[in-house]
């Protein structure tokens, strides 16, 4: 049996980055293991559990659904187990995936609206991950959560400009404006090191920008990038605690 595994492959470094910042910010348990293996599982599981909703191939989804969304529970129930209150971060959650749900109703997976829903439901996941050790909601971990949703939306906006809006001006400048909103307000706020971490953003989306990239260098050069974010962004923690 072949398996069914999401196509957006981006949404990898968003299930993982603001998880483990989170973990670097609240401390290290060993649910945390189980934790991380569920957060997967439950992503997994969620995919498959969209597509339900543009109505086609509906036993299949569902198939799929159940298959990931099993060992989603069962794992997850270690950290609830340590701390129930962390329920509240799932909550949270569900009306992210409601929006996603209604657009991929509608078959506009790929808008602005429905990529920021997900950015902020991952980047959640971080807050979850930082409270399960003591419990506790920091300052630090508004910053972590607030940089992860910044850092993911200024990806959205250069992969759009690389490949669905390639030939539209006014989305390159919102782009370049964005990345560059991001430093000077990270070095106005005194958070340098912040704004490291957001340089190689500002610097491959305008030095890419119309270049004829594969979707596969595309994800590369993304790769490189987000493990450029995510190990500064440790530094800042470290620092910050």
């Amino acid at each position: 049996m072949k398996v069914f595994l999401p196509k957006q492959h981006g949404a990898w470094a968003m299930t993982i980055i603001p998880f483990w910042l989170g973990v670097v910010n609240g401390g290290f348990v060993w649910q945390h293991i189980p934790f991380f293996a569920g957060w997967i599982f439950l992503y997994l599981a969620t995919y498959p559990m969209l597509l339900l909703f543009k109505k086609k191939k509906i036993q299949f989804y569902k198939k799929w659904t159940i298959i990931y969304m099993i060992p989603a529970l069962f794992l997850l129930l270690f950290p609830l187990l340590k701390i129930p209150f962390i329920i509240m971060f799932g909550l949270l959650m569900i009306p992210f995936f409601i929006i996603n749900a209604y657009y991929t109703s509608i078959n506009k997976d790929r808008s602005l609206m429905n990529d920021f829903s997900a950015i902020f439901a991952f980047s959640i996941a971080g807050l979850a991950s930082s409270y399960l050790a003591k419990g506790q909601i920091t300052f630090v971990t508004i910053i972590v959560f607030i940089t992860s949703v910044l850092f993911f939306v200024g990806c959205t906006f250069y992969v759009k400009t690389m490949i669905r809006e390639s030939k539209n001006i006014l989305f390159k400048w919102l782009s370049w404006g964005y990345h560059a909103l991001l430093l000077i307000i990270s070095l106005a706020s005194g958070y340098w090191i912040i704004a490291i971490a957001f340089l190689p953003s500002f610097i491959r989306a305008v030095i890419l920008y119309g270049k004829l990239l594969t979707p596969m260098k595309i994800g590369i050069y993304e790769i490189i990038n987000s493990a450029i974010f995510f190990t500064v962004m440790i530094i800042q923690i470290l620092l910050l605690k």
